[in-house]
């Protein structure tokens, strides 16, 4: 098993990390701020649930293909800048669309939410090597199953992420709900979010191992 220690500092580093801005938090508060509660939330357990596949990556060694292979990380990556470039597009594209909050947080679209939060996350190969250098800092040989310790402290991590993005997005949503019923105000907030995401876009484009 985990060693106290190592729990109690892993979970206080986590939840600092979590609240530092970083492109999943801030694709989220805009998710709170131009669409809904809901929509923060779902975007948030989208982005979750790609770190599944990453903790499991690292876990058993897979990310260190990203850390050493550059064509595996440039093609990961580009195709990550590429598909943040797609949802920046749209969301320009219906900057004029009126807010529908009935539309917002139907099935259909909450569904297509929660799938662009998780490719968002899965076709970010830094969130890879993040996890491969993070997670063994707080595991220990000597304590049993590396591999176990690595997805439970993953599964924490997730946990503390799932929380603190869905209180980050909630809270952008209470702080923009009265600016919404100005549609101005929605058309700005939408190219907005296409500015957040083409910039992140690129971030990633250009951004190395």
């Amino acid at each position: 098993m985990i060693e106290l220690t190592n729990l109690y500092m892993f979970i206080l580093t986590s939840f600092l990390l979590c609240l530092a801005p970083g492109p999943d938090n801030i694709y989220v508060i805009t998710q709170g701020m131009t669409k809904s509660k809901k929509a923060a939330i779902v975007t948030t357990l989208g982005l979750c649930t790609g770190l599944i596949i990453h903790t499991s990556a690292a876990a058993f060694g897979i990310s260190i293909i990203f850390k050493t292979s550059e064509i595996a990380f440039n093609l990961v990556k580009y195709v990550g800048a590429a598909y943040l470039l797609y949802i920046a597009y749209q969301a320009f594209k219906h900057r004029n669309a009126p807010l529908d909050l009935s539309v917002q947080n139907s099935k259909t679209e909450l569904k297509k939410l929660y799938v662009k939060g998780f490719f968002m996350n899965v076709l970010n190969p830094k969130v890879s090597i993040f996890f491969l250098a993070f997670l063994p800092q707080f595991v220990s040989p000597q304590n049993g199953n590396v591999p176990l310790q690595m997805i439970i402290l993953g599964l924490i991590f997730m946990v503390l992420t799932v929380i603190v993005f869905s209180a980050i997005g909630i809270a952008g949503n209470i702080l923009s709900s009265k600016l919404t019923k100005n549609p101005n105000i929605v058309k700005y907030m939408n190219i907005l979010t296409s500015f957040v995401l083409g910039s992140l876009a690129i971030k990633l484009a250009v951004s190395s191992r």
